[in-house]
């Protein structure tokens, strides 16, 4: 954190004037920085001044962006981890010592029957010897009490004010001094306040309170449980304020306040003034906002649709759930929807034999020959130019120097390990094409190449139509500690980061982002569905029950593509009424049945969800920085009319989910698609035992998208490889339906992935029917 505030007051020393780049579109702004990223001093200075001080302003303004950012985040992971490091240190020590004692009220009843019987003996003479256990018992039942309730709360809140002050306080404290703080809301201003409060007195020293006559505001932080540890009575029974435990509970508020930008930063980029994500001409082109997503102009209309077809499917459920035997609905205490498993698929039996027929043919291909042979088809370097304008190297030395860049970050073998194999090129040269070429854009731009070919080359005969739906999910990669993205990550239980990938029915990864261990995942699933870049057409998405939620559902909804997860937990599922009255409409649902959804919010609200949803489409901020302002914490009202909408489209599809076998069987396969490709990505991404090294945010994505074009480019191969194999009629007969439904080309039982890198443009690999021997399959 320390480190951070020195850069950006570094980057504040310069003085560049406020706004200096408002005018300017982002993508002009970063491609400008990212020119200044590359290129050396000594190329900088040869420039026209006013050029040089262009690119040098850039690169200073989006770093000034995107360090106030990562303070920001650090802020919101730093008050956390005090509160949760209490919490566990609290806990782990009650739960040595703790002790349930059962049996109460016989253990009261026999202390009362020994006590009346024997008045007047010694204690330890009548009531110990009464009770099973003796005084331990009664120790253990007195310890047991002791730990409930306030007790516990209290003994979280002492460790975590003397966590604060002996650690924590020396870098939140420096954060309120680099980061100025506002808020568009009025109810927010009290914890603007009490910051400015907490800044002016940070340096008083030991003083337990604040003086008396000033004003100290109270905001939401100081109400509730902290109340009793935030004001006492001091020795004259006047009411104080505790300096210490204010300031905890001012970080705590505005932890929860930055949460869902309630209180943005200014001078930041994702955690900036909410008002600048959302489209500044939204008016004046809003009938043109409204077609663009498929919006009726009046929320009645919309409304109406939405009623229509939540009727349509609950009254589906209602009238098929007698004839259902793998759902039940009724009262239980465990929840109202009883779903069994969907039982084992037919195994494909004769995938084997294909695939060792591939191995057979091809033998077993380095995984750089598999990336080589990806480029020279699909000529997916073809259009890479350098970041500063200006090439003098050869086409063909530049494709091989940018295919062993990306092996070495894809591989996370690294340049320099690269560089050792057998081919002409330094690691100095591989350096140099990776600053000055290899940028995250290039390198996604390269991913969404190879995608493309493979869609293009796909044999429908075999692989069927296209597909127009993706599964998402996450891939939890470790990452060196004292990295400001690593984070421990509760669900895999050890630090790293997260990265969440869109994979299509045929395995081709069409989407990768990074993620913090802390992230929500809708945001991603929302990113990636709408900014993939490919061809295809994104019209649903399988998720696994992290990436959904009710405001997942609404702004999917909004944005007109199908959100469908594997819910967990289904049984303690509700189902929405469409209107009130409805009591008996759906007679065999109404265990599962809550309260109706309350129209009146999405109809006063719809004119903003439809500028929000326009914001994430036209990409005038992140999918991220849009939906914080959609959290639990919020109480924006835009908020509650989304909620509304995402509970009416979860109803929906619940409804359909619980009726059609087919649609739960479709969506696990697509999920196992991705699980498939986690599998691939562990033994592609071998090097330093797949631990993320870098601290820099760039190097970090170019690892993650180098991971991803050596995955498309193994998926690409694979794919000619089969239709190779299946092109011969005696192979083709072999597949039965298990085996059609099974066939993938993500396999990597033939791929070398580990040794010597030797890269050789020369020697190509036999395919499209190029000098291949056949045999003829075995009987089945």
């Amino acid at each position: 954190m320390m480190t951070e505030i020195r850069k950006l007051e570094a980057v504040r020393s310069i003085g560049l004037p406020p706004g200096l780049f408002a005018d300017v579109a982002p993508k002009v702004l970063a491609a400008w920085r990212t020119r200044a990223a590359v290129e050396a001093p000594s190329h900088m200075r040869t420039h026209p001044r006013e050029l040089t001080v262009l690119l040098l302003a850039a690169l200073v303004c989006e770093r000034e962006r995107e360090i106030t950012d990562t303070l920001v985040e650090l802020l919101i992971a730093t008050v956390h981890r005090i509160k949760a490091r209490a919490d566990s240190k609290v806990t782990k020590e009650l739960i040595n010592a703790f002790k349930r004692v059962t049996g109460k009220e016989n253990i009261l009843f026999q202390v009362a029957d020994a006590a009346l019987g024997h008045p007047d003996d010694p204690v330890r003479a009548v009531i110990f010897p009464a009770v099973t256990g003796g005084e331990q018992t009664l120790k253990d039942l007195v310890y047991e009490f002791k730990t409930k309730g306030p007790a516990y709360r209290t003994t979280v809140q002492t460790t975590l004010r003397a966590s604060y002050t002996n650690h924590y306080r020396r870098g939140l404290i420096a954060l309120l001094d680099t980061l100025e703080f506002k808020s568009n809301n009025t109810a927010y201003q009290p914890v603007i306040e009490a910051l400015e409060l907490v800044k002016r007195y940070a340096k008083a020293g030991n003083t337990t309170y604040y003086p008396r006559g000033g004003r100290v505001p109270e905001h939401r932080g100081t109400a509730g449980a902290w109340e009793d540890l935030v004001f006492k009575r001091d020795k004259r029974g006047r009411r104080r304020v505790v300096r210490m435990v204010y300031e905890i509970v001012t970080f705590q508020a505005l932890r929860e306040a930055l949460r869902c930008k309630e209180i943005w930063v200014v001078g930041a980029g994702s955690f900036r003034d909410p008002e600048e994500d959302l489209p500044a001409d939204f008016a004046a082109r809003r009938v043109t906002n409204y077609a663009e997503l498929r919006k009726p102009l009046d929320p009645a209309v919309f409304i109406a649709e939405l009623k229509a077809e939540m009727r349509a499917e609950l009254e589906a459920l209602d009238t098929a759930l007698p004839t259902l035997d793998w759902v039940e609905i009724k009262d239980r205490k465990s929840g109202a929807i009883k779903l069994t498993k969907i039982e084992a698929a037919e195994e494909p039996r004769n995938l084997r034999k294909i695939k060792n027929e591939v191995g057979r043919r091809w033998g077993s291909v380095p995984l750089i020959d598999m990336l080589k042979e990806a480029v020279l088809r699909t000529g997916c370097l073809n259009a890479v130019t350098s970041v500063a304008g200006t090439s003098s190297l050869a086409p063909e030395v530049l494709a091989e120097r940018l295919m062993l860049a990306i092996f070495g970050y894809g591989t996370n073998t690294g340049i320099r390990a690269v560089a050792a194999g057998g081919h002409a090129h330094s690691e100095d040269d591989i350096r140099y094409v990776r600053r000055r070429y290899l940028t995250p854009q290039v390198a996604a731009d390269i991913a969404i190449a190879i995608a493309n070919a493979t869609f293009t080359a796909r044999d429908t005969a075999l692989w069927g139509e296209a597909t127009t739906t993706v599964a998402s999910d996450s891939t939890h990669v470790r990452a060196y500690d004292q990295n400001i993205f690593t984070e421990w990550h509760s669900r895999y239980g050890g630090r790293g980061i997260l990265i969440y990938w869109h994979i299509e029915r045929g395995s081709m990864v069409v989407h990768s982002q990074t993620l913090r261990a802390s992230a929500s995942e809708v945001h991603a699933m929302i990113e990636g569905a709408v900014r993939h870049g490919t061809t295809m057409k994104v019209e649903g998405n399988y998720v696994d029950s992290h990436g959904q939620t009710e405001i997942g559902f609404g702004v999917t909804r909004l944005l007109g593509f199908d959100l469908l997860p594997r819910i967990k937990q289904i049984n303690k599922v509700k189902l929405y009424r469409v209107e009130t009255g409805e009591s008996d409409r759906f007679p065999r649902l109404t265990p599962a049945m809550t309260r109706p959804i309350r129209w009146e919010l999405i109809e006063q609200n719809y004119d903003q969800m439809i500028k929000y949803a326009t914001a994430i489409k036209q990409r005038t901020a992140s999918t991220e920085a849009i939906l914080r302002r959609f959290t639990e914490s919020a109480s924006h009202p835009v908020y509650q009319a989304m909620l509304e909408v995402g509970r009416a489209q979860k109803t929906i599809f619940v409804a359909r989910y619980l009726r059609l076998r087919e649609l739960q069987r479709e969506i696990q396969e697509g999920l196992n698609v991705v699980e498939a490709s986690n599998g691939a990505n562990s033994v592609i991404l071998y090097g330093k035992g797949g631990d993320i090294a870098t601290n820099r945010r760039e190097e970090l994505e170019m690892t993650v998208l180098c991971l991803r074009i050596l995955q498309a480019a193994l998926v690409y191969i694979n794919t000619l490889m089969l239709q190779d194999v299946l092109a011969d009629p005696e192979w083709v007969k072999l597949l039965k339906p298990a085996d059609r439904r099974g066939l993938t080309p993500l396999f990597r039982q033939h791929v070398q992935p580990y040794g010597e890198v030797r890269l050789d443009v020369a020697k190509r690999l036999p395919l499209g029917g190029q000098e291949q021997t056949g045999r003829a399959p075995a009987s089945q």
